[in-house]
This record gives C-alpha cells, structure tokens and sequence, in this order.
C-alpha cells in the first residue's frame, strides 16, 4: 500500500468485501476503472498475490484507478469458497459498486482469470470493456468464458511456456476456437518469477 492506496468494505452476495482502491499519481485524471481478480483462495490466492499488485500497478501507471480485491472467504472478506459461482456473481456486485459508469477495465490472474472472463462475456455489450487482461488463465481447472468476437481487440491474454500449474496446452486449447491470440513468455512459469517486470511491460503497452 502507499499514500493513494484507500481501503473499501465493498458489498458482495455472501456479505463484506475487503478490497484497496490504488489511484493514479497526484493531479492525473483517472481514465477509468480497473478490477482486478486474484488467484484460487483454497491455495493461497489473495488481493496481495505479486502478479495481481504487478497489475494494478501497470494499470495505475497508464492513469487508470485499480481495485484488487478478496474473494470470499480471504481476508476480511465474509463466506466461503464457492467454487466459482459466487465469485463471479460477486465480481459483477463489485463492478456496480466501484464503477457504476465510465471507462471499465476487468484483469485476473489464473482462478481469478476464469471468474473475470465469464464476467466481461456477461456485461458485454451492454456494458462495454475498454480492456480485458487474463494471465495465467486456469483453462485446465475450470469452464473459462469464450469472449465475444467484437471484444477480442481489446483482451490480452499472457501465459507462461513453461507453466507447471495451468499447462500452456489448455490454454491455447481454449483459445483456439476463437482466433484469440496468447501472448507467450518464453520460459515464464505460473507466477512469473523473475519476469514480473516482462509482464508489467505487456500489460502497460496493453492498457496504453
């Protein structure tokens, strides 16, 4: 957290949601939104997981506000793992609260990639996105959402070659059907260890 950095007790189905709200620096204009989903909770998954403050902080940097936030049963946040399904009805709950209208954004790292994904595919169109970014998508482990043909300029989807957790075979399986394009990084792993700059770059030039 830092000085722009403001906690928020969000509202989601199964109660309190914890989550932080990163703005841009002093005196820039917020261009919108961006939510952003952390990975699976029953295997350590928070708001403060590296890759998901890796994307807050390339979002805040290209003037956007960022929220990150916990999943049920995270943190402050109330209930328990729902397996999905409430995850992904809280994750829209949270869009209406934290961006009701202007320019929206929806990012998630592996668990929170699948969630992410099945919320743009049902706000679009009526609720446009201006960028979608998915790493580490859990193709292998859950129904990842198709995303609707029109969206596909604005989605970057980032994976490692050599990720052990969700094998890149999964992901450009579901990919594939689509023409969706996957950004590879050579030898990158589930977490990006070492590479977590790389993919603040993708994810800047993305956004930008």
């Amino acid at each position: 957290m830092n000085a722009l950095t403001e906690r928020l007790r969000l509202a989601g189905g199964a109660g309190v949601v914890e989550a932080l709200r990163d703005m841009p620096a002093d005196g820039m204009a917020a261009r919108g939104t961006a939510l952003i989903a952390h990975p699976h909770p029953l295997f350590g998954g928070t708001m403060d997981n590296k890759v998901v403050q890796t994307l807050a902080r390339a979002f805040v940097q290209t003037g956007w506000t960022a929220v990150r936030f916990n999943f049920r049963g995270v943190g402050a946040s109330a209930g328990v793992h729902d397996g999905g399904a409430g995850e992904i009805a809280d994750m829209r709950q949270l869009v209406d609260q934290v961006a009701p209208d202007g320019p929206l954004a929806l990012a998630g790292f592996s668990f929170g990639a699948f969630v992410t994904s099945h919320v743009a595919a049902a706000l679009w169109p009526a609720r446009p996105l201006e960028r979608l970014v998915l790493v580490g998508t859990a193709a292998s482990r859950f129904d990842v959402a198709l995303l609707p043909e029109p969206m596909h300029e604005r989605v970057l989807v980032v994976h490692g070659e050599a990720d052990d957790t969700v094998p890149l075979a999964s992901v450009m399986d579901w990919a594939r059907p689509q023409s969706l394009p996957v950004t590879v990084v050579p030898g990158g792993g589930h977490f990006f260890h070492g590479q977590l700059p790389l993919l603040k770059g993708l994810v800047v030039r993305h956004v930008r």
